[in-house]
């Protein structure tokens, strides 16, 4: 029997083309792992009407964690147009498989480190080497959303004094998005971060907020921060608002290391850092609970290249590399890296963002070839 039980979710669009590539380092590596692969994807939104089955669901909780490629999600009214003519009229609603992971595991952690590789040509700056952690279940990404505004709603809203400027809109004109954020995942989030921060010998941790102006829940993140680095006296907290942030990791990105922040903040700096080092083909994530973790590139499913083996594998190989890491199989990760290194340092083999026309599965033999 195996040591590990690994799902496989190749997804759609290059979601397949990269799990590919990825699958020739791992073998490569010998990892004493069993790869069973699941269904989630359009396809399966368009035959079935959902995009991540209950038999996904199930496979996943029989695994130890899981690799994940890409999707893609369509707006709403997009999505209920390519339902199979059989489903449509029967009140289902498209909602995105990583985020239901997210939430169906408790996966409250997304983990984006954004690291300036030695001889990237897409580097913004040399010895760039972020680690942003994003709470990944509440915030703006709960889900809880109202258009039309039932009245029932508006009528408890109007309790708040600033409600009542809407008092009059019709129903139908107004749409609301609720920011819901929790003392316990506020403070797990943050305990994370430090926990890293001190764990990995790092030197600061900055919040990443709005309280002045999102004042209840920012301020609830804030106040939390504050309290929990007390007990890490050992890693400095540093405080920012997202605006601002933004600006400094242009202006001075050398002058952070571990980022915390909620749900949509933590979305925008981790692409904004990952930018920094290269794009989203260098961009990868992992979505981790006390007990589960699933893996990914953070780039979308391009269906235009599906099939093509175009797009820049590296995300889901550094993705991978978090994999074995989170797995306890750290020299195997620690090789997996040193090995992307140096073919993104030697630069012969490139895909076309980084200048050249090498495809995804060059990219894993050339990687494979240097373990």
């Amino acid at each position: 029997m195996a040591k590990h039980k690994i799902a496989v979710l190749p997804g759609d669009g290059v979601g397949r083309d990269v799990i590919e590539a990825t699958m020739i380092v791992l073998n490569r590596l010998a990892v004493d792992a069993e790869y069973i692969y699941g269904d989630i994807g359009w396809e399966f939104w368009r035959k079935e009407g959902n995009a991540l089955p209950d038999r996904t669901i199930k496979m996943l909780k029989e695994t130890d964690c899981c690799l994940f490629g890409a999707i893609t999600s369509k707006p709403k009214e997009d999505a209920a147009a390519e339902l199979d003519p059989s489903l449509r009229g029967k009140g289902l609603s498209y909602f995105s498989p990583i985020v239901r992971l997210r939430q169906e595991f408790d996966l409250y952690t997304n983990l984006r480190p954004c690291k300036a590789y030695p001889g990237n040509p897409l580097n913004y700056r040399e010895n760039i080497d972020l680690v942003i952690f994003r709470e990944n279940t509440e915030g703006m990404y709960a889900g809880v959303e109202f258009h039309p505004l039932p009245q029932t709603v508006r009528d408890a809203l109007l309790i708040h004094p600033k409600m009542k400027a809407f008092k009059d809109t019709p129903l139908n004109e107004i749409a609301v998005s609720t920011r819901i954020m929790t003392k316990k995942g506020c403070s797990r989030i943050v305990r994370a971060a430090f926990e890293y921060a001190r764990k990995n010998k790092r030197r600061s941790v900055t919040i990443v907020e709005k309280p002045n102006v999102l004042r209840e829940t920012g301020g609830l993140m804030l106040g939390i921060a504050r309290a929990i680095a007390k007990e890490y006296p050992d890693v400095p907290l540093k405080e920012a608002n997202v605006d601002a942030m933004c600006m400094w990791l242009v202006k001075n990105p050398h002058d952070y290391d571990v980022l915390v922040a909620e749900n949509l903040f933590g979305d925008i700096i981790s692409d904004l850092g990952a930018q920094l080092v290269g794009g989203l083909g260098f961009a990868s994530a992992g979505n981790i609970s006390d007990s589960y973790a699933v893996f990914e590139p953070t780039h979308g499913s391009a269906p235009k290249y599906a099939g093509m083996y175009k797009v820049n594998p590296l995300a889901t190989f550094l993705a991978a590399k978090m994999m074995l890491e989170w797995l306890g199989e750290s020299e195997k990760a620690r090789r997996l890296e040193a090995a992307i290194a140096a073919v993104i340092k030697e630069g012969k083999v490139r895909t076309y963002d980084l200048g050249g026309n090498s495809t995804s599965l060059d990219i894993g033999r050339a990687v494979a070839d240097k373990l």
